[in-house]
């Protein structure tokens, strides 16, 4: 079986993220989702540059995103008619793992995972700070 090696550089993150969300917009769950939100290549690209610039600013401490992933996550759920649960979050950290699980293994490739848990957390966490108060 031939080994992996690990991420080692934007280009590694770029395939990371571009193989990920590939499979993400097929997703019967996760991909209605963002295909809503991203509604043309050009949107798509810009999305996946972005995105690159975040994991590799997370995963090498080189500064070069510039966003607010709690704001876009809770515009995001607003769309949805506040319908993104915990579980969406779950499915979307099960494919990033078994993307980075095809393609690398490794140091960063773990802490890629790690970090994504981490992240996906808060993130849910303050979806759900920020969903409209019900009353019953």
């Amino acid at each position: 079986m031939e080994s992996k090696r690990d991420i080692e550089n934007r280009d590694d993150v770029f395939t990371l993220v571009t193989t990920f969300y590939s499979e993400i917009r097929k997703d019967k769950v996760l991909g209605p989702i963002f295909n809503k939100r991203l509604t043309s290549k050009e949107i798509w690209d810009v999305h996946l540059i972005k995105l690159t610039d975040f994991w590799e600013t997370n995963l090498f401490n080189i500064i070069k995103f510039n966003g607010n992933p709690m704001k876009a996550h809770q515009e995001t759920d607003k769309a949805m008619n506040y319908g993104i649960t915990q579980d969406h979050f779950v499915d979307w950290l099960g494919i990033w793992s078994k993307t980075i699980n095809s393609l690398f293994e490794g140091e960063k490739a773990e802490l890629a995972k790690e970090k994504a848990r981490r992240m996906s957390t808060h993130l849910c966490v303050d979806i759900v700070k920020h969903k409209p108060k019900t009353t019953e």
